[in-house]
């Protein structure tokens, strides 16, 4: 069973080792929704933990050596994050090496200036070349910003635009190759045997559903031609699965999108362009783990490559990673009250800053 829950931003990120390993089965076509499926974007968009990448001051520092607690059990302080406070590195792994705003690819959403490049070079733990597939972690600061998770009676789901490069920009390597992921909780129940009689423990379990883009690369594994495809992680015994194809033709922008259902359902869809996702873009609906989700928590990205300390992973852009309710009213009051907390602070620095420079001047003409 899964290790039991950790402190907020030191969970989001567990993934086992085995979490790249190529699904078995080639992509099917997909059943018919779940009654209690939604189009991911339904819904209040809540800004406070969304980001356009628009800011000319967006900056992410890195605080290196990252960390690699899934392969060494060393979390190395402090980490990394971008310097809005809505991104941090992941603590099982580490951030991306490369993270950095750049103009907009062609195709994107109307209007938009920016998106993030994210790009990473020494997966794994640093300065060991493990020459297999690592990969590092970029966290939404939800957990934090929105003060816990999201109940899935309120019925939350993110959605986020991501650009697939050209074929001649990719790691020239057959396997997964980006991810986007959540961080989703249930309760589970165990029994422990006592001197006397047998107890029940409840405990909260965390879980890590999501969508890997996997290349093809031609000549490898039989491939005939470069192509890529949408694995679903995942189905009942939390194997990833093939759910959609991209042919060629289509790579370039895509939409992608999770949403968190009452009864406990993840229900993953996607569609090629930057337009909002409808009905038409479902995949599935699954429990994954055989889990029933109780709490969304965030989501975040993972890029992949093979860490031999010379082979950067494919330069992949996202735009306007988003989180959306359905049921808002109590987080809208947390973020009212966290914006207005941050507003007395922003004032209290700001006479501070006065009185300070009023003495300074002060102190000046005295002399």
């Amino acid at each position: 069973m899964m290790r039991a829950w950790l402190v907020s931003s030191v969970i989001v990120a567990c993934v086992a080792a085995s979490a790249l390993a190529a699904p078995q089965k080639r992509p099917v076509a997909p059943s018919r929704p779940a009654m209690s499926a939604f189009v991911p974007g339904s819904g209040t968009a809540i800004d406070y933990v969304g980001d356009d990448f628009e800011d000319a001051a967006w900056y992410y520092v890195h605080k290196h050596p990252k960390s690699s607690r899934e392969q060494d059990e060393r979390t190395r302080m402090p980490m990394g994050g971008s310097v809005n406070g809505r991104w941090h590195e992941g603590p099982e792994r580490g951030q991306p090496d490369h993270l950095e705003v750049v103009p907009t690819p062609p195709g994107g959403i109307e209007g938009s200036v920016q998106s993030l490049s994210l790009r990473t070079l020494h997966s794994g733990i640093p300065g060991l070349n493990t020459r297999d597939v690592q990969q590092d972690d970029l966290i939404a600061n939800c957990i934090s910003r929105l003060r816990g998770g999201i109940p899935v009676s309120e019925r939350p789901s993110c959605t986020v635009r991501v650009y697939l490069p050209p074929v001649d920009q990719w790691e020239n390597r057959s396997g997964p190759h980006f991810g986007y992921r959540a961080s989703a909780s249930t309760m589970t129940t165990t029994k422990t045997k006592g001197l006397f009689s047998m107890s029940r423990e409840s405990e909260v379990e965390p879980y890590w559903p999501g969508m890997w883009i996997h290349f093809r690369s031609a000549g490898s594994r039989g491939a005939k031609a470069d192509s890529a495809y949408i694995a679903v992680r995942g189905n009942r015994m939390g194997h990833d699965f093939p759910a959609k194809e991209i042919p060629l033709e289509q790579f370039g922008w895509w939409t992608l999108g999770m949403s968190f259902s009452q009864d406990g359902m993840v229900h993953y869809y996607a569609s090629p362009g930057v337009d909002d996702l409808t009905a038409a873009d479902w995949l599935t609906s699954q429990f994954p783990y055989s889990f029933q989700a109780r709490q969304f928590r965030t989501y975040f990205f993972d890029v992949c490559n093979q860490n031999d300390g010379r082979t950067w992973s494919t330069p992949f852009v996202i735009d306007d990673p988003e989180l959306f309710v359905v049921n808002p009213a109590r987080i809208n009051s947390i973020v009212m009250q966290k914006e207005a907390q941050a507003a007395k602070l922003a004032e209290r620095r700001a006479k501070s800053a006065e009185r300070t420079a009023s003495k300074k001047s002060g102190n000046r003409s005295s002399r």
